[in-house]
């Protein structure tokens, strides 16, 4: 997917500590509706491509909204975004993409938010809602200064729904995300987005009290570091032109075939986002996303060449 819109910044303020919120107008065109748990792909004042959710009210008429957090160990995407952008300022975004939806299920939602990932999440809350569905919201931060819409989601009509968890960092004071998930109803559907301990920890919570994986969802910000001290050299074929190319030990799928003349959409370039996900025909991958379930991990026939690699000596892929 391309950056297919320029949006002009209408609006550019303070959200909360290290965090400012962007209100972006479509130029003579309208902006495509979106879904709650959407997202987009902006190219920031940085010349870097980053996926923001979308967090303003979703099937609602005007701007979109993002919320940008300051990554002090970031690549300067969003430093950029915090320093090198005003109010008038142009940038060029794709149109709404949902990898994290809602489930249309009957039943409960359960959603749990820390730091920056309460994005999705606050869209989320307002979907349920507007639908009159039944959810409780569980959003962890450090300290109220950190904490992203808090005025928003006090006011909000479903504001008794909302549980605010200010840890200072203590972990004695933190989320019991075990008592959390049995206070849910039977059937309910959990999501979570934040930081991945966070949501690993919920993840690990909801399989030890025997939730379905199919009733938990997430989405997560940033890849993981892989160690790549044995990475070594493997084969690609590409199945609809029979052609070989071999990858390096230090580059990756996508770049290797760029160089070829092959081009694959990319997007987060860490495994996160599915933008670059290709169907695999043959052989075995090593899986370093974090898009794809476990379950779609050992099934081979899928994978993100934009960070995996080969556990096999070649994989043939749908190219």
């Amino acid at each position: 997917m391309g950056l297919d819109f320029v949006v002009k910044v209408a609006r550019k303020r303070v959200e909360a500590e290290g965090i400012v919120l962007l209100d972006l107008e479509g130029e003579g065109v309208a902006l495509p509706p979106f879904t709650a748990g959407a997202h987009i792909d902006v190219k920031t004042p940085s010349g870097a491509v980053r996926q923001y959710s979308l967090c303003g009210p979703p099937g609602q008429p005007g701007p979109y909204q993002i919320a940008v957090l300051r990554e002090a160990a970031g690549r300067g995407g969003s430093a950029s975004m915090h320093d090198a952008l005003a109010e008038g300022d142009r940038l060029a975004v794709s149109a709404p993409r949902n990898h994290f939806a809602l489930s249309e299920a009957p039943g409960a939602s359960l959603l749990f938010a820390a730091g920056i990932g309460i994005t999705p999440l606050v869209a989320m809350a307002d979907a349920l809602h507007a639908q009159g569905r039944e959810f409780t919201l569980h959003y962890c931060a450090r300290s109220e200064a950190r904490t992203a819409f808090l005025r928003r989601l006090r006011e909000r009509p479903y504001a008794d729904r909302v549980r605010f968890h200010f840890d200072g960092g203590e972990a004695s004071r933190q989320l019991d995300i075990a008592a959390a998930l049995a206070a849910a109803p039977d059937g309910a559907h959990a999501y979570v987005c934040g930081p991945q301990p966070f949501i690993a920890a919920v993840r690990d919570g909801a399989a030890r009290a025997g939730w379905p994986a199919a009733r938990v969802h997430f989405e997560h910000f940033s890849g993981v570091a892989a160690d790549t001290r044995g990475d070594g050299s493997f084969d690609v074929v590409l199945s609809r032109s029979g052609r070989t190319v071999r990858i390096a030990p230090d580059v990756s799928i996508t770049q290797a075939l760029a160089a070829e003349g092959v081009a694959i959409d990319t997007s987060c370039e860490q495994g996160v986002c599915g933008t670059c996900l290709i169907r695999v025909l043959e052989g075995e991958v090593d899986h370093r996303d974090l898009y794809l379930t476990p379950e779609e991990q050992a099934s081979h026939t899928q994978m993100l060449p934009c960070c995996s690699r080969a556990a096999s000596a070649r994989l043939v892929l749908d190219l």
